[in-house]
């Protein structure tokens, strides 16, 4: 179950990515995807500049995000948010985040099984995706 520190920080990434991509990027919170075995929710979805269709919005999309980014809940295990990753990454998705708010710190995988941990005040830097801005910016 989400709690406050989760939705701030859910809050910030969304804010700081818009503030510095939205021009390139559609940026989501709470985004359903056609994930296999089950659909999945990731906290925050990034894809290309795309308009959005009032009319005929499917339930759950079947185009992969560039970017999925999970926030860790305190009821969720390491194992748990890790396997996530994989599912994004057989969904197409490029780059996936796991926002560690116990550590204060962010996982960034590039691919399957391999990934940098920024903490502290680091930049965050995703090399398949271009971004970057500083740790501090969402963990405030």
């Amino acid at each position: 179950m989400p709690n406050l520190i989760h939705g701030a920080i859910q809050a910030n990434l969304v804010s700081e990515l818009k503030m510095r991509y939205r021009h390139e990027y559609r940026i989501a919170s709470e985004t359903s995807l056609a994930t296999q075995p089950d659909s999945t929710t990731p906290d925050v979805v990034v894809y290309p500049v795309i308009p959005l269709n009032y009319q005929n919005e499917p339930a759950r999309r079947t185009d992969p995000p560039l970017l999925c980014i999970e926030i860790q809940a305190p009821s969720q295990s390491n194992e748990e948010m890790i396997n996530k990753t994989h599912i994004y990454f057989q969904f197409g998705v490029k780059s996936c985040w796991i926002v560690l708010p116990g550590l204060r710190a962010v996982m960034i995988f590039d691919r399957p099984g391999h990934y940098v941990f920024f903490y502290e005040d680091a930049t965050l830097s995703d090399p398949n995706i271009g971004f970057e801005f500083p740790l501090t910016a969402i963990c405030a």
